[in-house]
């Protein structure tokens, strides 16, 4: 059992094959996006192609949709960040942070 594009029980029947499926209800579907996330991931991680990017952010969308969250407002959010705290393009790796009073 796992959550599936919206076209993919069509396509299989297309390709003369039985499906049984179901809609997730209430909070099961938010779950289901969640595990899709973690398999997306663990995909891109395997295979870093493009592909498996476009699926992550599909699945970002859709949990966005599920908590009420605008996609433009997280843009927005993800841009203030950026500009308040940079973002990771300078590959910046934190080896090793003090306090002031450690030094001493």
């Amino acid at each position: 059992m796992k959550l599936v594009r919206d076209k993919i029980p069509e396509l299989m029947l297309n390709q003369g094959k039985i499906v049984e499926i179901r809609t997730a209800m209430g909070r099961e579907y938010e779950f289901m996006l969640m595990k899709k996330l973690q398999e997306k991931v663990d995909e891109y991680l395997h295979e870093r192609t493009a592909d498996e990017l476009a699926d992550i952010t599909e699945v970002l969308h859709c949990l966005a949709d599920v908590r009420g969250f605008d996609w433009e407002k997280i843009e927005e959010i993800r841009n203030h960040k950026n500009n308040e705290r940079g973002s990771f393009k300078k590959k910046i790796i934190l080896e090793k942070v003090e306090s002031c009073e450690q030094r001493q």
